[in-house]
């Protein structure tokens, strides 16, 4: 966790040397396909049968727009995410660290000189390269089939972004919908809120 706040801390430093560009890095008017770099934080929980508590983590991503409507301000969003997630309580802490690819739809409003305000909602699909599982008495990998988890994840992502002078910050919340539990009769799902800082091109 540590040298993940490090990377964090780096990125923050770099990002305002960004403001220096013109707007228009993503404009409502006249863009029709833009790309983007995403950090940020997520506060993670598991819920159902497992309702294990909220678990800080990162995310860094790189993400695509494309226009699909040309009269209105309608975007389709996707990209790769690096995302922790996971939930702990005082027996244990999980760890779930996954490559994320989202299908957002994003509408654009013009709420001021050079600001957009983006709702966003979509689907995103997960798979779990790595994670612990951390207990008093050790660890050991959140795959194990007899008290572990499932690699693959899957739910709906919904949020607000604020884009301008290409800088660009949105919250959201991913709400979990396939049991990721591996053990049956037992079930999990992912949760997570999430805030994201970055710029678009």
């Amino acid at each position: 966790m540590k040298k993940s706040l490090f990377v964090l801390l780096l990125m923050v430093i770099s990002i305002p040397s960004f403001s220096q560009y013109n707007s228009g890095g993503f404009t409502l008017d006249s863009q029709n396909l833009y790309y983007g770099i995403r950090i940020g934080m997520t506060s993670a929980t598991i819920g159902g049968d497992r309702d294990l508590g909220a678990k800080t983590g990162m995310t860094l991503a790189g993400v695509v727009g494309a226009r699909v409507s040309r009269n209105n301000p309608l975007f389709i969003e996707s990209g790769l995410y690096y995302t922790e997630r996971g939930g702990k309580n005082s027996a244990e802490t999980v760890s779930l660290n996954y490559l994320e690819v989202p299908f957002l739809i994003k509408y654009g409003f013009a709420a001021a000189d050079g600001v957009a305000i983006l709702p966003f909602f979509g689907p995103y699909f997960s798979y779990a390269l790595g994670g612990k599982i951390k207990t008093d008495a050790g660890s050991r990998s959140s795959f194990n089939n007899e008290v572990g988890y499932k690699h693959g994840d899957m739910g709906f992502k919904l949020g607000c972004g604020v884009e301008y002078n290409k800088l660009y910050l949105e919250l959201a919340y991913q709400f979990g919908v396939a049991d990721i539990s591996s053990v049956n009769n037992i079930s999990a799902h992912g949760n997570a809120f999430v805030a994201n800082f970055g710029v678009n091109f």
